[in-house]
């Protein structure tokens, strides 16, 4: 109640924190609700319209039906395992790989001199002034068998016949990285161009070299850069569509592509929404139980 008191006083204060919580109900929890009903609708009875019949009243008795064969079935099937495993798979592997590229490349941008970071920072932004569709499409270009890239090697002799590199682990991989080596960027250099550097200079001068000044002042004091890079190239490398379809092989299948042929090669959307609310599940409670965490570290200092 005092926090919706201090709102009323506040006006201006309860525009700043309504419009975002405005936000996230119509793109987010809206949204998701639908979904979650869906997952639990029954499209077999033909009642409710496209949706099903979740509640019904009759002669004065409303009834609850729900269906969660969906969920059973997800549990059941070993190919939704494999799917949400390797989604798992291959998202922790591209956020790994663009931390261990992103953080050297945040780390030389932010100790550059001021005149030049806008500029390493308008390289960094300048993929995503191309199409994103076109970018992945070079890399066909660039990993097929006729590509630049093994016509480059046959050349030199490095090689006595083209690499299959196209529809493998490995194309789907550097296509991710690559489309997601920005999101770890930008997180790391905002927070490593706000570290005080009298920190490591008060190191260096107590005798720490510059490999133990780096690992117990520089990636402490970046962990919430580290945390925010992950987060923002893990969560959406889940669920990619786009780079398994075009890069990725049989042995690359996602959970992307998995939902796309529910929703519109099966038409089962209530299997499909099933599939989607276990991804957000699996995305969200592992993250929530974190912030707990990091919530009860910060009480305790």
């Amino acid at each position: 109640m005092k926090f919706f008191k201090n709102l009323i006083k506040h006006p201006g204060r309860a525009v700043v924190i309504g419009v975002p919580f405005v936000w996230l109900t119509f793109a987010f929890l809206i949204p998701f609700l639908i979904v979650l009903r869906l997952s639990f609708a029954d499209l077999d009875s033909g009642e409710g319209g496209p949706f099903g019949s979740l509640v019904t009243v009759a002669d004065g008795v409303m009834t609850l039906k729900v269906k969660i064969s969906n969920y059973l079935y997800i549990l059941e099937d070993e190919l939704y395992a494999i799917t949400y495993l390797n989604s798992l798979k291959f998202a922790a592997i591209t956020a790994a790989l663009c931390l261990a590229i992103g953080y050297p490349f945040a780390y030389f941008m932010a100790r550059a001199r001021p005149a030049i970071r806008p500029v390493l920072l308008m390289l960094v932004m300048m993929p995503f002034w191309t199409s994103f569709l076109l970018r992945i499409y070079a890399w066909k270009g660039i990993l097929a068998n006729n590509g630049i890239l093994n016509s480059f090697l046959l050349n030199l002799g490095v090689i006595s016949e083209p690499l299959h590199l196209m529809n493998t682990q490995f194309s789907l991989i550097i296509g991710m990285v690559y489309a997601y080596l920005p999101f770890m960027i930008l997180p790391l250099y905002a927070n490593l161009v706000k570290m005080d550097v009298r920190f490591l200079e008060a190191a260096a001068d107590l005798g720490a070299t510059p490999w133990q000044t780096f690992w117990r002042i520089t990636v402490p004091l970046s962990k919430s850069g580290i945390i925010a890079g992950t987060m923002l190239v893990f969560i959406p490398a889940v669920g990619e569509y786009v780079i398994p379809e075009l890069l990725g092989g049989p042995e690359t299948l996602m959970i992307g592509r998995q939902l796309w042929d529910e929703f519109f090669t099966n038409n089962d959307w209530p299997l499909a929404s099933s599939v989607t609310v276990v991804v957000i599940l699996l995305i969200l409670v592992p993250m929530a139980i974190f912030n707990k965490y990091q919530a009860d570290q910060e009480a305790r200092k």
